[in-house]
């Protein structure tokens, strides 16, 4: 087998997103709470149950609700990241219920990036 390049390493990496990208087109919107013991001692649990709330309230069946581990900041937790279908991911902090409401209203239904809760936009990269 050849010796993998930067290159290569990117190609696979597109290719594996496109696969795994918002569930496989099976979604247009995807929520991920992140779950990490941090997460879940600050109140992880609460903004879950928020979402899952808003779904259910509002019959929205193209959202999928997921969890991940600990994104590295703990002091901001609780945290969740919004996946829109074809956008930047947008990483949220120091949630409550009351924001997560809001930011599902705002920008899984609206479309537009609640700023004052937003932490970053963006994926990070290695190269």
């Amino acid at each position: 087998m050849a010796k993998l390049k930067l290159g290569d390493l990117a190609k696979i990496r597109d290719q594996a997103r496109a696969v795994v990208s918002l569930g496989e087109g099976k979604g247009r919107a995807r929520i991920i709470v992140h779950m990490g013991t941090c997460g879940i001692a600050s109140g992880a649990k609460d903004i879950m149950s928020a979402f899952l709330n808003e779904i259910e309230t509002r019959n929205v069946a193209d959202v999928i609700l997921s969890t991940s581990g600990c994104a590295g900041l703990c002091s901001r937790e609780p945290m969740a990241t919004v996946e829109l279908a074809g956008e930047a991911p947008v990483k949220y902090a120091d949630l409550t219920p009351e924001k997560a409401s809001k930011i599902f209203e705002e920008h899984v239904i609206g479309g537009k990036i609640v700023t004052e809760c937003a932490l970053a936009i963006g994926s990070e990269r290695a190269f």
